[in-house]
């Protein structure tokens, strides 16, 4: 790379990649200072570096401080000396004698070359991580590419960024392999120089909103609103869902003829059960909604306290908690309350007791 080239690329970068110049030329310099160094051996000099874009020089100075005593004549230079160079010098000041490195040009050419490839791969990253920052919180297509400790590495767009899905980001019933296509929730998209990641997930609920936004256009056109959704990620999913227009019916829009609409959202989920709830803003009415496939036949609540005692069908009691309580548990995520499920006898029963009780 010849001195020409050299400066050339340097403006090229900030015009074109808005790399700083400033920024660039005090790396190179010290990257030079540094190879200089390592290729001459010389560790105890001080040398110092200078580029001139402007005048397109490179020059080379030994940096000595000005003593009136010279006791280290690798670092220092006396006062007397020095002003025989400039008469301004003063005691404590930096004394710079410009030199000319021999059998340098070649490294120092290479070590020029490999800053500017790397500030140049620094901007493409940066470019491309500005770009997803507005896709924090949205989905993403991507391929697997590696899984290594537990983490699974995908690539993403054209494969300039690579995402990482930690195993807490991971559902426990879904087998991930190398070139399988994905799609991904962007949780987090974090920028600490050299070391920047993108999180994304297959466990998040937001992935599930996004499938839903993507698949039913009356929630992306705002007719349908998604009002609050729980999730038990490879299992079990409830999603509440309104409109205020009344001559639209929100779950119907998103379960789609035929349930077109929510089986591929199924799909896409590798099978997890869907429960579409009509939301309300009464909170008993809502609580009952919830608990579906259920049916509910009485709502009360507990007053002062976000508890509800719900009372349903003697057959429909192990419906109402699901299995390991995964359906209560669904619901009170869902609804914010906590939810106390009976059946019909069972309630009965301590209803009469309570009367004798008394």
């Amino acid at each position: 790379m010849s001195k020409e080239d050299f400066f050339s690329a340097i403006e090229d970068l900030e015009e074109e990649r808005g790399i700083s110049a400033d920024s660039l030329i005090e790396t190179l310099e010290n990257a030079l200072v540094s190879a200089y160094r390592k290729n001459t051996g010389d560790q105890v000099a001080n040398v110092k570096i200078r580029l001139n874009p402007e005048k397109g020089t490179v020059k080379y100075y030994v940096v000595k401080k000005i003593v009136a005593e010279v006791t280290d004549p690798s670092s220092e230079i006396s006062l007397e000396e020095a002003r025989t160079h400039k008469k301004s010098y003063k005691e404590g000041d930096d004394f710079e004698l410009e030199f000319v490195p021999l059998k340098f040009g070649r490294i120092a050419a290479q070590t020029a070359k490999q800053v500017i490839m790397q500030k140049l791969r620094e901007a493409e990253r940066d470019s491309t991580l500005a770009e997803f920052e507005s896709k924090e919180n949205d989905i993403q297509n991507c391929i697997i590419r590696r899984i290594d400790g537990g983490s699974v590495y995908v690539e993403i767009g054209s494969g300039q960024i690579e995402g990482v899905m930690l195993p807490q980001d991971q559902v426990p019933t879904e087998r991930y392999n190398v070139n399988d296509k994905i799609i991904v929730y962007v949780k987090k998209i974090r920028n600490n120089g050299k070391n920047a990641q993108i999180l994304v997930s297959r466990t998040s609920a937001g992935l599930v909103r996004r499938l839903f936004e993507n698949e039913v256009p009356e929630i992306k056109q705002g007719i349908v609103e998604i009002k609050a959704i729980s999730r038990e990620p490879g299992q079990r999913t409830k999603i509440a869902i309104y409109s205020s227009d009344p001559n639209v019916d929100p779950v119907g829009a998103c379960v789609g003829m035929r349930g077109v609409r929510v089986n591929a959202i199924v799909s896409e989920l590798n099978g997890e059960k869907i429960d579409i709830i009509l939301w309300s803003e009464d909170p008993l009415e809502f609580i009952s909604k919830a608990l579906s496939p259920a049916k509910v036949l009485k709502v009360t609540a507990i007053e002062g306290e976000k508890v509800a005692k719900v009372i349903v069908p003697d057959d429909k009691l192990s419906l109402a908690i699901g299995r390991d309580g995964q359906n209560a548990r669904l619901a009170a995520r869902l609804t914010g309350w906590k939810i106390d499920v009976k059946s019909e006898s069972k309630a009965a029963a301590e209803a009469a007791a309570a009367e004798i009780a008394e």
